[in-house]
């Protein structure tokens, strides 16, 4: 192990145990400042975030790549908004799960504490960085964030930005560490730290969430790919079908809750495919149609059987004509990443019957597969999107980030 990551797990482990001294006042205090700190120091964020844009056009990194790499007065906004919300959201730590007294007088409680120390690795998403601060700083965990080489400065710049606040709030230690290193060989080394840190959230594209899980010697929680489904059924309506459809795919596609595939119940297909393609053409959206779907809209690309595995995080989509809501299912079962689904549809029975049965995080009804997203659902930002099914499944938020000690009470007890 190198001298730098054995500094820099200890120093984090020695900061876990200093985090849980703080109280939700200063906590709350701190997030203020970090919001406000995000919109004054904007101009020299957004300049660093140019270097990294600069990079990526040098080096060809594909549009979508670039997308996702990109900052701007609005998504600052957004991130410090984030932090804001945090500060309104109840403090999950010391909360009381459970108790109760036993007979012999023994008085249980079951209280909510920080994971410890959690290290996260991501791509080129620079507002990762200040969500995944602002969350673990709400839940008195210490993070170790290790971004994308193509991010470097806009993340240096964020992490810069947030320490000076939390400092200005009077907590005079490292709350997060930044990985300064952006070889590989750190994170491996990283990795294997199982001693000092306790759980690894890996977010990026497949690649990168299959490594970690392979290397890792601690706990990791993850989703490998985002292929979410659209269900248009027989009764949907088409004008808001056609609305939802387009939002899901086109006004953010390079991230995991896009839609990738959209079925469309046999009924509705000659009606509502031409209008949806139309709609698609304006966005240039190229659709990868199934035999029936093709026939119905002619000139447009036959799906391959890699089409309904495929998460395109680019303005593509497969379509594929169903006979019923089982179809729809069974599809989606067999082909999704128990991510996100929706269903588009005036039939209650129907809509009842997609998420009871459909093995996904997150089943919709009547909504854009875009709302998969922790500050959507009121969260206050997310750590990240689990389609694991222990300890925390979808969007994770506060009580995500917390597992939980027992604090027994008694007066001389002793066991015979």
């Amino acid at each position: 192990m190198s001298a730098y990551v054995k500094n820099l797990v200890k120093q984090a482990r020695a900061a876990s145990y200093r985090m849980v001294g703080l109280s939700t006042s200063q906590k709350n205090a701190a997030l203020k400042n970090m919001a406000k700190a995000i919109m004054d120091n904007k101009k020299v964020i957004l300049k660093e975030n140019e270097k990294d844009l600069n990079n990526a056009i040098k080096n060809k990194l594909r549009k979508s790549f670039a997308e996702r790499l990109s900052l701007n007065e609005k998504r600052l906004k957004e991130m410090s908004l984030s932090l804001g919300a945090l500060v309104k959201l109840e403090d999950p730590v010391n909360k009381i799960i459970s108790k109760w007294r036993q007979p012999n007088g023994l008085a249980l409680q079951k209280v909510r504490v920080p994971i410890g120390v959690v290290l996260i690795v991501y791509e080129a998403r620079p507002n990762v960085t200040s969500d995944c601060v602002g969350l673990l700083f709400k839940t008195s965990n210490v993070g170790i964030l290790r971004g994308g080489s193509d991010a470097i400065y806009s993340n240096k710049a964020i992490a810069a930005t947030l320490k000076k606040a939390i400092n200005k709030s009077g907590i005079n230690f490292d709350t997060f560490f930044v990985v300064q290193r952006t070889d590989r060989k750190t994170v491996d080394e990283l990795l294997k730290q199982d001693e000092c840190i306790d759980l690894v959230i890996p977010r990026g594209g497949e690649a990168l969430i299959r490594k970690v899980v392979e290397t890792s010697h601690i706990p990791v929680i993850k989703h490998f790919k985002g292929i979410c489904h659209i269900f248009v059924d027989h009764s949907a309506d088409i004008k808001k079908a056609l609305k939802v459809c387009v939002n899901a795919k086109v006004q953010r596609p390079s991230v995991c809750n896009a839609v990738e595939t959209i079925l469309v119940h046999k009924n509705v297909a000659n009606k509502f495919l031409p209008l949806l393609k139309k709609e698609f053409d304006r966005y240039k959206v190229q659709i990868r149609a199934d035999s029936k779907a093709a026939n119905v809209l002619g000139g447009v690309k036959r799906a391959k059987n890699k089409d309904w595995i495929t998460e395109f995080l680019d303005l593509i989509v497969a379509i594929k004509v169903v006979k019923d809501v089982d179809e729809a299912i069974a599809h989606i079962n067999s082909f999704g990443s128990h991510h996100t689904e929706s269903i588009l549809t005036k039939d209650k029975k129907n809509a009842q019957k997609f998420v009871k049965e459909v093995d996904s995080a997150c089943c919709f009804i009547n909504i854009s597969t875009r709302f998969s997203d922790g500050y959507q659902f009121g969260l206050g930002a997310e750590i990240g999107i689990s389609t694991d099914k222990l300890h925390a499944r979808g969007p994770m938020g506060l009580k995500e980030l917390t597992t939980y000690k027992w604090i027994v009470e008694g007066n001389g007890q002793i066991r015979t």
